[in-house]
């Protein structure tokens, strides 16, 4: 009898260890279903153009935003323009203005483990200052004295001088972020290249396949609130038909950015219902630079003559659907110290054609260009090719202009030709923009008097650039917010008057998304991506 209870005691055991273990394996393969599926919410996007080395420190051919997924700044921007925390938690101003003292956050750590701390800081500040001219746009880096870890989490900035916007530049996307002790070179020269891409972000890059994908995880070490999909995939798709196509046999989640793909085909993708589809405030103005060292654009009746030659309304209505607005102003007027009134120079083709004799540009007979002196009225836009909106543009242009008897030669160029053209001054009318948030309205004025960056030669022939030049340095260096304004207002009234900047449009970005995607929301910085809240339905 005890034998044979002692059997039934082992085996009911038996039967209880194999059921526990039965359920153990099903919880753990639920478990492991549970992860699976966590683990395939991915967000598939597409960008014209390769990511890049993903150098926090370069610029083109490094996309930004790419480059915002990986790299933090100190100071982040936020709408309307507010400055809060980031890696740094809080900071100081020294009574003159000069000291800059940042206490970091003491829970970051890079996407490999290390330690973000007050040295780390430094080494990169160290690294960017070592190229000092190439970031000289950036207006703080040019007052930058000198550099201090004070302590363990604390960083010390001294300048040379005060320079009112330093806490918003901090706050740009590059040059001022963050790259791990693992990615810097050997000599510490960033500007060479890194090593590999390690950031305090929420992603960071898992697999790159030049010019056709890159891939991004969620970091394992984040300190911020963490990422709701495991992963984004940039595609990189440069026309802008075959994108939309894309998005259509649902290949991509999401199309985002700035002239990513036609205004008609975002208008007809709203209009299907088929998608949701955003459309942001306006970023920045889309104008044309005018190269005033060019002989023919030297002449302000010249210039005057280009802005009232073409219906700008029409074409905005035409190109972007009615998307974007008329732009009357160099910057829009929902940027600090912009909001002012100018008088527009609106379409008026005989006003144009008698700016155009009056510059002694005369139509001869049986020709349809104007000459001058025996030479013909010819002259060269640039636009970048992959810009669904900047060709459309050009082209009309090109017929607009045609009509008064200009000739306009349209280029398109790839993004890194079209820009070491336009540092180099050698163009002669050149689709740009504004910087927008959080850069402008300072970077804007920077950059008209700072040189190595085009813009600034462009204007070199205005009579009154020496006095715009020194408006723009004690602007920039003023503490007396009633004298900025005062100095703003001279500034850009003069720049409008001089019609050497053509404004356009309001740009606006667009985003569409396939119905399974939430949480879709445009930054406030025009440079930032906007991947952190992205969710996909169950």
């Amino acid at each position: 009898m005890f034998v044979s209870r002692g059997k039934t005691l082992v085996i009911f055991l038996l039967v209880l260890s194999t059921a526990l273990m039965g359920c153990s394996a099903q919880n753990n393969a639920q478990k492991s279903g549970a992860e699976s599926a966590e683990k395939e919410k991915t967000i598939t996007v597409s960008w014209p153009r390769d990511v890049g080395p993903m150098n926090p420190h370069v610029y083109n051919p490094s996309q930004l935003i790419a480059q915002s997924m990986v790299y933090e700044p100190l100071v982040s921007y936020k709408e309307g323009g507010k400055l809060v925390p980031h890696l740094a938690e809080s900071w100081t101003i020294s009574q003159d203005g000069k000291e800059y003292t940042f206490k970091l956050r003491q829970d970051v750590k890079f996407s490999d483990g290390t330690a973000f701390n007050a040295a780390v800081v430094k080494k990169n500040f160290d690294a960017i200052l070592k190229n000092r001219k190439n970031h000289s746009w950036l207006g703080f880096i040019n007052f930058v004295d000198k550099t201090e870890e004070v302590d363990e989490y604390t960083f010390k900035m001294t300048l040379t001088q005060v320079y009112y916007p330093t806490l918003q530049e901090l706050s740009v996307v590059r040059p001022v972020r963050f790259l791990g002790e693992a990615g810097f070179p050997d000599d510490g020269d960033t500007s060479k290249g890194v090593k590999v891409s390690v950031g305090t972000g929420p992603w960071m890059l898992s697999d790159y396949k030049k010019d056709e994908s890159a891939e991004f995880t969620r970091n394992p070490n984040y300190w911020g609130d963490k990422p709701k999909v495991n992963k984004i995939i940039i595609k990189i798709i440069p026309d802008g038909e075959t994108r939309v196509l894309a998005f259509e046999k649902k290949e991509l989640d999401l199309i985002y950015g700035e002239g990513v793909i036609s205004m008609d085909a975002f208008k007809q993708l709203k209009a299907s219902g088929k998608y949701e589809t955003s459309l942001s405030e306006p970023i920045a103005t889309r104008e044309l630079v005018m190269n005033t060292t060019n002989d023919i654009l030297a002449d302000i009746k010249v210039r005057l003559a280009l802005h009232h030659g073409f219906n700008k309304q029409a074409m905005v209505d035409g190109v972007t659907g009615g998307l974007e607005e008329k732009a009357d102003n160099i910057l829009s007027k929902n940027l600090p110290y912009t909001n002012f009134e100018v008088k527009p120079l609106e379409y008026d083709v005989e006003k144009a054609k008698a700016y155009l004799e009056e510059a002694g540009w005369t139509l001869p007979a049986g020709k349809s260009i104007r000459e001058k002196n025996g030479k013909a009225f010819e002259l060269e836009l640039l636009y970048e090719k992959t810009d669904q909106v900047q060709k459309p543009m050009a082209e009309t242009l090109q017929s607009e202009w045609g009509a008064i008897g200009v000739k306009l030669n349209i280029t398109g160029l790839d993004i890194s030709t079209n820009i070491k053209r336009l540092r180099a001054a050698e163009f002669d009318l050149y689709f740009w923009s504004n910087y927008g948030s959080p850069y402008d309205p300072h970077s804007f004025i920077n950059v008209t008097s700072e040189k190595g960056f085009g813009i600034s030669e462009s204007l070199s022939s205005l009579p009154m650039k020496q006095e715009l030049d020194q408006q723009v340095r004690e602007a920039l260096l003023s503490t007396d917010e009633s004298k900025r304004q005062q100095l703003y207002s001279s500034i850009l009234n003069t720049l409008q008057e001089q019609a050497s900047f053509l404004p356009i449009s309001y740009i606006k970005k667009t985003a569409v998304y396939q119905k399974d995607v939430e949480g879709f929301i445009f930054p406030a910085n025009r440079d930032e991506n906007p991947f952190l809240g992205l969710d996909r339905l169950e």
